[in-house]
């Protein structure tokens, strides 16, 4: 809403390394359509890997872990959900997927984000779909425990109209075709968490909202890689980069240069350089299953386990992913700290 109000992203000043970054995504976009091309089966397993993570990630940021192994067969619809986090993965999973699926004929209005939220809590006896009844806010914790309040967001009586007028000026905005959607997008992010329009599910829907107009624009690489995690590896550059942002929201002073910053230059260039990687484990010559279990184990943080590898690569068979360890491990890359199939690994 304010973000997009008349003049004020026009207002706002662009640094060289933005015009850059945003130069840069555009030659990273051309790419992803080769890919789709020319290995177009890799990319669907990668697809697959990123659902687990984006659905893992979204959640967990916001503090619901559930096992990576119930994790897969949540998302493979194989179980039902047996608790609330469960709940909230296999809500996460099903939104996840109508974006992914059909995000050409989702038209992106208020209704549809109270259609997805609503789908988003479809598990959960607390009902979702419709805005929030009372006032919310932002809050923070402090090393000592003790909690403060980082923002104060639109009150709850004011945050339909706020939404409809987001919308608005979002959709007009998009049309007329004189800001780049490359700014856009962020924008529209910033001020649906400024407003936060329900009690509960803000930020993951903003991160659904996001993938759905990066989709709007072109930008497919969410659907390869995980934004979800490419943020939760950067978590504290995620608050930090909203707080500096949201301050003076509410009287329209506020500066999205760090915000502009951190989507572009972080999130979604760092998805686009992610994807890069991916595909020159393949032009290496390393078969494309091989380089998925490589890139999963260049990411792995800790001892992991031959299943935790296997988790993160449905479509990978053990005994190919036993083979690749044992070749890493003859190379000097990781080390086997026990015996057996449920033995401990990690990288050197």
């Amino acid at each position: 809403m304010k973000s997009l109000e008349p003049g004020f992203i026009e207002r706002q000043p662009i640094s060289q390394q933005l015009i850059g970054t945003i130069r840069l995504l555009g030659e990273y976009k051309g790419r992803e359509t080769l890919f789709k091309q020319q290995k177009p089966q890799f990319l669907e397993t990668l697809r697959q890997v990123a659902v687990i993570q984006s659905t893992e990630s979204s959640n967990r940021i916001e503090g619901i872990t559930v096992p990576v192994t119930r994790i897969r067969k949540l998302m493979e619809q194989k179980i039902s959900p047996q608790d609330r986090s469960e709940q909230e993965i296999a809500g996460y999973r099903d939104v996840l997927g109508t974006i992914h699926a059909n995000h050409p004929n989702i038209p992106f209005t208020p209704n549809v984000v109270l259609q997805l939220h609503r789908d988003l809590y479809n598990f959960i006896p607390q009902e979702g779909g419709r805005w929030k009844l009372t006032d919310n806010s932002i809050m923070a914790t402090r090393p000592d425990g003790t909690k403060i309040e980082r923002f104060s967001p639109v009150p709850a009586h004011l945050a339909p109209e706020a939404m409809n007028c987001l919308h608005q000026r979002l959709n007009d905005l998009w049309d007329a075709g004189e800001i780049d959607h490359l700014l856009l997008i962020p924008s529209y992010v910033l001020d649906f968490l400024c407003i936060h329009p329900f009690l509960d599910g803000n930020g993951r829907m903003a991160r659904l909202l996001t993938l759905l107009l990066l989709y709007r624009a072109g930008y497919e690489v969410g659907r390869y890689v995980s934004l979800e995690k490419v943020i939760e590896d950067h978590r504290e550059g995620y608050y930090e980069s909203l707080y500096r942002s949201s301050q003076g929201w509410h009287e329209g002073t506020h500066s999205l240069a760090s915000w502009w910053g951190y989507f572009l230059g972080v999130v979604l260039l760092g998805a686009y350089r992610e994807l890069e990687d991916r595909m020159k484990l393949i032009e290496s010559g390393k078969g494309e299953k091989s380089a998925l279990v490589l890139d999963v184990l260049g990411h792995l943080i800790g001892e992991f386990s031959v299943s935790d590898v296997r988790d993160r690569c449905p479509s990978v068979g053990i005994d190919l992913i036993r083979k690749i360890l044992r070749h890493e491990r003859k190379a000097g890359r990781v080390q086997c700290l026990g015996r057996g199939p449920n033995a401990r690994w990690r990288r050197i």
